[in-house]
């Protein structure tokens, strides 16, 4: 069935205009007018991997318990994901406090473990989210290792990492409960709502440590020191925090070292090489 088809079977009215949008590197997204004057943002893929789709619905119902704001789902097919079109507008000019405040508070609204109820995606990559008892064991076996494993690291990094998971349970920092992640906050997965508000799209969720959400949003730049300000007014860091960035970081990178290659692997390798 076309996409076209697909979408009129789903909304009782068939596509009237339809014009591509920025969408990421994987998927085709596009803005979608229907013949009844609605407008939708539609993500499909010509092959898609199984269960995505439906996989992100559920991570954004997993962040719409908390205060940010998120595009409602209304349709997850095999196919296409159909969101509601949030058009852009100017930002407010408290948008990163608005930010940073609302990240702090989605944080703060714990799941029920360190996990999810089902696996999901990083990207195109599969994100395993069965639960643990504790986040270093977490971290270690269901993020650095099945990501190490799809890399092309050679047998002394494998080693350097199996001597950083002996040390995870000193390096992950004091004790905390399982935050709700967004788990890819990168800027391109911020979006601005009609209202110039923040919107989070796009999210590879699960309970984690709430490091690793700040550290993802100083990796690639695109936050302001006043996002991170305002988080910290509301839900304060533990001690040592930015001695943690780095290790946070190394679950990202990793991803990019299995997407992209070139020279992420050797920065994961001297992250590593700092720690153990």
């Amino acid at each position: 069935m076309s996409l076209d088809a697909a979408l009129a079977r789903t909304f009782g009215a068939s596509p009237r205009d339809q014009t591509r949008v920025s969408g990421g590197d994987i998927h085709e997204a596009w803005r979608v007018t229907l013949a009844d004057g609605r407008v939708v943002f539609v993500k499909t893929h010509p092959r898609p991997p199984r269960g995505v789709y439906e996989a992100e619905a559920d991570g954004l119902s997993f962040l719409a318990e908390g205060p940010l704001r998120v595009p409602r789902v209304l349709a997850a097919e095999p196919s296409f994901l159909a969101l509601e079109w949030l058009e852009p507008a100017r930002r407010v000019a408290d948008f990163d406090e608005r930010l940073g405040r609302g990240l702090a508070a989605l944080h703060r609204a714990q799941p029920a473990s360190f996990g999810h109820v089902r696996d999901n995606f990083l990207g195109p990559l599969p994100q395993p989210n069965e639960p643990a008892d504790d986040w270093p064991t977490f971290y270690a076996e269901r993020r650095l290792a099945p990501m190490l494993a799809r890399s092309r690291a050679d047998a002394s990094l494998r080693r350097r990492f199996d001597r950083l998971y002996a040390r995870l349970p000193e390096l992950c920092g004091p004790p905390e409960p399982p935050a709700r992640l967004h788990g890819d906050l990168w800027g391109g997965n911020l979006h601005v709502d009609e209202r110039g508000e923040p919107a989070l799209i796009d999210p590879a969720v699960y309970g984690g440590h709430r490091e690793i959400d700040l550290a993802m949003m100083r990796l690639f730049g695109g936050f302001s020191s006043r996002v991170f300000a305002a988080y910290e007014e509301v839900h304060p860091l533990a001690p040592g925090h930015e001695e943690r960035v780095a290790l946070y970081q190394l679950y990202p990178l990793l991803v990019h070292a299995v997407l992209f290659g070139g020279g992420y692997l050797s920065r994961v390798a001297s992250i590593v090489d700092t720690l153990v």
